[in-house]
């Protein structure tokens, strides 16, 4: 299966000016995406599509392809994913997959890029998404929404909530580290299609880059990783410890 690793990145943004070419614990934000992209075993080529020649610049030293800069009509902030993915694939032709990787969520475990391939690849699935488990007290079952009557409504529609926590069924939310889809269903105009797997990830570093909160977040965790890396090193030899 070739596969297309694909790292959207455009130079606006609003909510975290410029985040795409932040540093975040020594490197640009992008370069953590583009860092565990590289280490797949799985993704046959990789881009970055950008309209921004400074995102582009940082890419390409990171050791991303750029063969072209998005045009300005794929790069306003309401422009959705699957358009900015169908205008790569016109410029890359001949793949089965494509792996979408977003620089907005830096903090990836190892292995779940792959993890996902293979998933698609042994599933037979249209598309594999990692997804985190959303706590039982936030669960949609308990979720109301206020109707235009102004008064509030379970979401479910379901009359009374469930009164017990063990009788509800797991649920599970996207958490943008990896989309994982075949070709042929984005040239279809969906990103998922109907047969969807998930690859269920537990997170204690994890992080939506979308606004300052999010950012001050993020550094804290980048300090994290970068306290454990060095502690897992050998400062003498410059070897990892393992086990």
């Amino acid at each position: 299966m070739k596969v297309l690793g694909i790292i959207p990145a455009r130079g606006g943004s609003k909510g975290i000016p410029r985040k795409n070419t932040r540093m975040l614990g020594g490197k640009a934000v992008i370069e953590w995406t583009i860092e565990s992209a590289l280490s797949s075993k799985l993704i046959t080529n990789l881009i970055v599509t950008t309209d921004d020649p400074e995102i582009a610049d940082v890419a390409r030293k990171a050791g991303a392809h750029l063969p072209f800069l998005r045009p300005a009509e794929l790069a306003g902030d309401q422009v959705p994913t699957l358009p900015v993915l169908q205008h790569a694939l016109q410029h890359m032709p001949g793949f089965d997959a494509v792996c979408l990787l977003q620089p907005t969520t830096p903090f990836r475990e190892t292995g779940e890029i792959d993890l996902c391939i293979s998933t698609l690849l042994e599933s037979g699935a249209d598309s594999v998404v990692t997804m985190a488990r959303i706590p039982d007290e936030h669960h949609p079952e308990w979720a109301y929404i206020e109707n235009c009557d102004g008064f509030m409504h379970l979401h479910s529609e379901s009359p009374d909530p469930p009164t017990r926590r063990q009788s509800l069924r797991p649920t599970y939310f996207r958490d943008g580290s990896v989309y994982v889809a075949r070709t042929k269903f984005i040239e279809a105009n969906t990103l998922y299609g109907e047969r969807i797997k998930g690859v269920i990830v537990s997170r204690s570093q994890h992080v939506n880059l979308d606004t300052l909160d999010d950012w001050h977040l993020a550094k804290t965790i980048a300090n994290k990783i970068l306290r454990q890396n060095f502690d897992d090193t050998d400062t003498k030899t410059g070897s990892v410890v393992l086990g």
